[in-house]
């Protein structure tokens, strides 16, 4: 089983977005079986908390559950247990750096590494934005999720 670990600062938007992203589009591939998907943050500000309410309103719309996803905390065992640890952005892949051994850094990655469509690095943060905020970062998780499967099956040979 490959095992897929999304983080962001407090996995209450970008990485639960993530997890659920990927979630559904791992299953509409019949490959859940294949692989394990989970999210956190690298903060501990909202453990045991839902995800933000515009980041549930804005899945819920494209038929994505993220209603039973509660924030965590990635911890160093995370880091040796998945296969990809994979990062909204350059900060949150810096701190997750500094977690694992230098031997195990090839694990970790930014998710937008695995976009066709978008040339930016980073999934911005759209927790102090508005509702807009939202529906781009969900469209730019949905792209890199499909880019991040095709690398699973490649690499993987699934």
């Amino acid at each position: 089983m490959v095992k897929v670990l999304f983080v962001c600062l407090g996995n209450i938007c970008r990485s639960p977005t993530a997890e659920g992203t990927f979630r559904k589009i791992v299953i509409d591939a019949d490959m859940e079986l294949l692989i394990e998907i989970d999210s956190a943050g690298t903060h501990a500000y909202h453990i045991g908390e839902p995800p933000d309410q515009r980041a549930l309103e804005t899945a819920a719309r494209r038929g994505i559950d993220l209603a039973r996803i509660r924030g965590r905390q990635a911890t160093a065992d995370d880091l040796r247990r998945f296969d990809y640890v994979v990062a909204m952005d350059e900060e949150n892949r810096r701190h997750l750096m500094s977690l694992v051994p230098a031997d195990m850094s090839r694990k970790v990655r930014l998710l937008m590494e695995f976009s066709a469509k978008y040339a930016e690095r980073e999934v911005p943060d759209p927790y102090w934005g508005g509702n807009s905020g939202f529906e781009r970062v969900l469209d730019m998780i949905e792209d890199a999720a499909h880019g991040l499967l095709e690398d699973i099956r490649t690499r993987h040979a699934l």
